[in-house]
């Protein structure tokens, strides 16, 4: 009796699955956990080194710069050379500039060592989304995507608590809670052994025996894959600004920069924001905050889920912004109000920040799908690293209210460019990828009809 064939697309979730996911959120986990582990270090680094606002905000910018160099590279040289390489050399970067932080004796020195932590971080953005793209059922893409989002929170929450427990470590604390990134890094790096190439990517490099092979031995010998090789003749960055991506390919730059430039700017140095705010009641408020942060990961996988793409990146938008508006107009004598909207609006930019990890994965088709990913992750992380240097030197020169004000405009222009250009990617597969139409792109008729699942 023969077995009845499946599409990759439509397989349920197993058991590689579930691997390939734990590979993939590690990188996000270590991500989170080494961004947020310099807030608390900097409380140490300050007096020590004697840094400026200058100095402070490169610091906690220099991670982000090397996410910057490490997308905009690995994921155009992953569209060339495949996912799997990079996805071990990524780590093994990681982890040596993880320890190279507890030896620097310099501001500079501690720059450099995490501009390297960012650059393989980078890379195994660009290829870790790519690659569970490319392995996940289309079912079950959209959770696993978003899933990045929760991964990432728990990484950040982990290093407040773990950053603040060794505080009691003394004057050389920040080494050992910078260093302590090697050991996740080294974990990763080992479980990663043995991972195959993406079989997407082998069909469109014309392996289409070792695309086989790769499928029979990780999914199942009645596993079928698409063997057809894409007619794109042109790679990299001159597809991705071709006329047929550019509109796609600016919508996930700019979107994903707006989620993530007041992201990491107040997160980053939430202690110092709360208590220029008033609100700093000993350590209840941040920790309240990053609980929410936990939670709404948790809920933007039921939002990504249950709601269309494009509808909770835009109603998300208009919230957020509506909510960093009146932290900065609101005055320091309601604190009871203030805290409330800071819930809200930490509650709703962590759950829509899953939507960074899908919409990306899911707009670009296999030949570029790393290089789209790479440079949207690079230009956010460009974005995040500007927001971040710049925060410390704005709250010292025109204060924290004007600041605020400034970054829930930027939430408003994420709102208008989601609205003009978002298109819907929730029932494609990854075949169709690319293809969906926006409302720009197909009329008047598509915004009606987008408008109504909003």
């Amino acid at each position: 009796m023969s077995v009845k064939s499946v599409h990759i697309d439509d397989l349920p979730i197993g058991r590689f699955h579930i691997k390939i996911a734990g590979l993939t959120f590690g990188a996000h986990f270590t991500d989170g956990y080494i961004l947020g582990l310099i807030g608390i270090a900097l409380t140490l680094l300050n007096p020590q080194m004697q840094l400026d606002a200058f100095w402070q905000g490169l610091i906690g910018a220099s991670a982000l710069i090397g996410l910057f160099l490490g997308s905009l590279f690995f994921g155009w040289f992953s569209d060339r050379v495949g996912r799997q390489k990079i996805f071990l050399v990524s780590f093994l970067l990681i982890a040596v500039a993880s320890v190279m932080q507890f030896y620097v004796e310099t501001a500079i020195g501690l720059v450099l060592c995490r501009i390297l932590i960012g650059i393989g971080l980078g890379g195994d953005y660009s290829v870790g989304h790519a690659m569970l793209a490319e392995f996940a059922p289309r079912k079950h893409r959209g959770i696993l995507l978003g899933s990045f989002s929760v991964v990432w929170t728990c990484g950040y929450v982990a290093a407040t608590f773990i950053g603040t427990a060794m505080l009691s470590l003394g004057d050389d604390a920040w080494r050992w809670m910078l260093a302590s990134s090697a050991i996740p890094a080294v974990v990763i790096l080992i479980a990663r052994i043995g991972t195959p190439e993406s079989p997407r990517w082998l069909v469109n490099q014309g392996r289409i025996a070792e695309a086989r092979a790769v499928v029979k031995k990780f999914l199942g010998d009645n596993v079928e894959l698409d063997e057809t090789r894409s007619t794109e003749t042109r790679s990299g960055y001159a597809v991705l600004f071709s006329r047929e991506y550019r509109k796609r390919t600016a919508f996930n730059c700019l979107f994903f920069v707006c989620i993530v430039m007041p992201y990491f700017a107040i997160y980053t140095f939430l202690p110092t924001i709360l208590q220029k705010m008033g609100l700093a009641e000993g350590f209840g408020t941040e920790m309240m905050l990053n609980l929410l942060l936990i939670l709404g990961a948790l809920i933007g996988i039921w939002c990504t889920v249950k709601f269309s793409r494009r509808g909770f990146l835009i109603n998300s938008f208009i919230i957020l912004a509506v909510a960093l508006f009146l932290l900065a107009v609101l005055p320091s004598s309601t604190a009871w109000l203030m805290v409330l909207v800071f819930g809200v609006f930490t509650l709703v930019l962590s759950a829509v920040s899953n939507l960074v990890g899908v919409f990306p994965a899911e707009s670009f088709p296999t030949e570029v799908r790393a290089s789209g990913i790479g440079l949207a992750t690079a230009v956010s992380r460009l974005g995040s690293a500007v927001s971040t240097f710049l925060l410390p030197l704005s709250v010292a020169g025109i204060g924290m209210s004007p600041t605020m004000a400034i970054l829930a405009g930027v939430l408003a222009f994420g709102a208008l460019i989601s609205w003009a250009w978002a298109p819907e990617t929730k029932s494609l597969t990854l075949s169709q990828a690319g293809k969906a139409q926006s409302p720009v792109e197909g009329g008047a008729a598509a915004v009606v009809k987008v408008a109504a699942q909003i």
